[in-house]
């Protein structure tokens, strides 16, 4: 018999439910009340609390296109094809944070220069128009290496990453401006040498215990890899299809010590509303062994003019992680309801399903499996040291009855499928003058039907980042 959606959901959720209630020790229920302590009570004034901070990234891609498929660069006027991309580049932060103001209303601000410099810069390795079979999402080019027009790379820029100003009430904070910001649909995105960021007024409440509040506008956002501003548009969609302003608004409640819940909704103007439910539990004791169950569920619905179409799509995750001591398995299943790609915002990590990995297995109608392990060598006597190793399957692809617009190329999948697996490890120092300086080096391979979006390439990753203290 095949469950609807709907009937998955509420199985899921009922297993996050008994989950809850599996183990009384886990079950340390904690009322809502109003907050004894209140966070501007305690400000320290606007130079008092300043510091400055930094970091700095270097970050290392190496794409090797798989199965025919191609990039395009110019060279002497002609066009060439490669099937490698490479993009080096180091990226740093310097951060300014002052403190607040004394008072019953404090105020505070916050700059951040982000500065990054192409340690690659030959035109073949930074080739970005796609050629020949797919391969990379539609309207992919090079998002990783900031380059002029005829693919030449820029090789220094800066912008003020962040910009804003603060007031805050007791533990309520509006910001306003350039800013950081993180939610299940509008997240900043640090997968590149230089995260992304947002334009808007937020504000973030915790004047309750274990109840969160949290509001937000935007109408810009400063991608990772460019100077300039952008209008909101969707990851997988039209380009053209942007959003004048995207609105947010979300609570977060943890109703015991062991469960966390979130529920959100996300207007992005004349393209979609975007509602979502999330909650992760943990379960027994992790020396001994440990359960830890995850749901996330996203329902979209176009919006207002529907630039990209008529939009009804049910998505959701669901994943079970079991740890002993060191070690972590994860079993993690995720499925599509829909005839269109289920989307997110462009230059956002808006996307908390268990399967977004390289591939974000979120074909229309697609379900996929992952299975993950993951080793933490602290337990050996080497703290800082991990590893993890997966492989997730995905199938069922079926665009075929996708009547609208928007989306390309989705009536061509029919029964597309794809697999992925992926190998990593990453070390933080423990000490010493490079405290907190992390590694980390991934190796990923992604093979795919004929027309399933993503195409085939193996990619190694290896990024180091280094944190400092200036004031």
């Amino acid at each position: 018999m095949r469950l609807s959606s709907t009937a998955l959901l509420a199985l899921a959720i009922s297993s996050v439910t008994a989950t809850a209630y599996a183990e009384s020790q886990s079950q340390a229920f904690t009322p809502v009340t109003v907050k004894e302590k209140s966070a501007q009570s305690e400000a320290t004034g606007f130079v008092e609390g300043q510091s400055i901070t930094g970091s700095t990234r270097n970050w290392y891609a190496n794409e090797h296109f798989k199965r025919g498929a191609t990039l395009n660069y110019r060279q002497n006027g002609e066009t060439r094809q490669t099937d490698r991309r490479i993009n080096w580049l180091q990226g740093t932060i310097i951060k300014y944070n002052s403190g607040f103001t004394e008072g019953t209303v404090g105020f505070s601000t916050e700059v951040a220069a982000y500065n990054a410099i192409a340690l690659e810069r030959d035109r073949k390795n930074l080739a970005s128009n796609n050629g020949g079979a797919p391969t990379t999402r539609p309207g992919a080019g090079n998002n990783r290496t900031l380059t002029e027009e005829g693919g030449d790379a820029v090789g220094q820029w800066s912008k003020l990453g962040l910009a804003n100003v603060k007031a805050r009430i007791s533990n309520t904070t509006l910001t306003a401006g350039r800013q950081n910001f993180s939610s299940p649909m509008v997240d900043v995105i640090g997968n590149r040498a230089l995260p992304s960021s947002f334009e808007g007024v937020t504000l973030h409440s915790e004047e309750l215990e274990n109840l969160t509040f949290d509001l937000g506008t935007f109408d810009r956002n400063s991608p990772r890899t460019e100077q300039s501003q952008r209008k909101f548009r969707s990851e997988y969609g039209d380009t053209n299809a942007e959003a004048d302003h995207v609105h947010t608004a979300g609570i977060t409640y943890q109703p015991f010590a062991s469960l966390t819940t979130s529920l959100w909704g996300t207007q992005a103007e004349d393209l979609w509303n975007q509602y979502y439910f999330g909650a992760s539990h943990v379960l027994g004791d992790s020396s001994i062994l440990s359960l830890t169950t995850g749901l996330n569920y996203y329902k979209t619905v176009d919006e207002g003019k529907a630039k990209l179409g008529q939009i009804d799509n049910d998505t959701y995750s669901l994943s079970f992680g079991l740890t002993h001591t060191a070690h972590t398995l994860t079993f993690s299943y995720q499925e599509v309801n829909g005839n269109e790609y289920f989307d997110y915002l462009h230059e956002t990590n808006g996307i908390y399903l268990a399967n977004s990995l390289l591939s974000d297995f979120n074909g229309p109608n697609e379900k996929s499996f992952q299975i993950a392990y993951g080793l933490n060598m602290a337990e050996y006597g080497v703290p800082g040291l991990k590893f993890n190793i997966y492989q997730a399957r995905g199938w069922g692809i079926d665009g075929t009855h996708y009547n609208s617009t928007g989306y390309s190329g989705l009536t061509e999948m029919d029964d597309e499928h794809h697999y992925e697996y992926g190998i990593g490890a990453s070390y933080a120092v423990q000490s010493g003058p490079l405290k907190a300086t992390a590694i980390r080096a991934t190796y990923t391979a992604h093979r795919a039907s004929e027309n399933q979006a993503d195409g085939s390439l193996n990619e190694f990753r290896l990024v180091t980042t280094i944190p400092f203290n200036i004031l």
